[in-house]
């Protein structure tokens, strides 16, 4: 592509600070009833489809749910939570939150990674990459104004669940990640970039 035809002028490139500076981690239990359309879920998922990936494997898998199929959602997770979960380790507020997380959010989006079967990258590059696809998601997300959580749960991750998603054993579940309209837009701040960073040569 030529560079001239990527160009961004200097308001394109203020919008985008802006949206990531305004990106927050918001539950499910801060968003409204309002629903969230079809068409935005998409430009959301057509986002991550963008993300960088490291041999072009593409490795992440959405599973998308909405309305009443939340309901069997939360039932499955529920009950993998409860099977991997021993009697000493077992929390009740943590099973009911597990569930309320489901049925709070307008739309839950399950993460998935299923790895390229040639084995040529690495597993950790194709997890980074799905978390590229993610943050392109959350952008999004906020973008629309939409809160945006992504939970890494015992239940979500487990193998269980990657089997009950369709996926084979070299791939990983990794996740939920809720989308919903919040209530209100929690502030935030940041560091001085001089905290986290060394610069060599400059």
């Amino acid at each position: 592509m030529n560079q001239m035809a990527i160009a961004a002028d200097s308001t394109d490139g203020n919008i985008l600070s802006h949206i990531i500076r305004s990106r927050r981690t918001i539950k499910p239990h801060n968003y409204s009833d309002s629903p969230v359309s079809k068409e935005i879920v998409e430009k959301i998922i057509e986002n991550a489809n963008w993300a960088p990936s490291h041999g072009r494997t593409y490795p992440w898998r959405f599973f998308v749910y909405g309305f009443e199929a939340r309901e069997s959602l939360a039932d499955t997770l529920g009950k993998i939570y409860c099977e991997l979960t021993s009697q000493e380790g077992f929390r009740e507020t943590k099973l009911v939150g597990l569930k309320q997380n489901i049925l709070n959010a307008p739309v839950t989006i399950s993460i998935a990674l299923e790895r390229d079967k040639t084995g040529k990258i690495t597993e950790i590059d194709e997890v980074m990459a799905v978390a590229c696809a993610v943050q392109n998601m959350h952008l999004t997300a906020t973008a629309f104004g939409l809160g945006g959580f992504w939970s890494t749960n015992i239940a979500a991750t487990s193998d269980r669940y990657r089997d009950h998603l369709g996926l084979s054993g070299g791939d990983k579940a990794l996740g939920l990640f809720f989308i919903g309209y919040p209530k209100s837009w929690p502030n935030a701040d940041r560091g001085p970039i001089s905290d986290i960073s060394k610069w060599h040569g400059w």
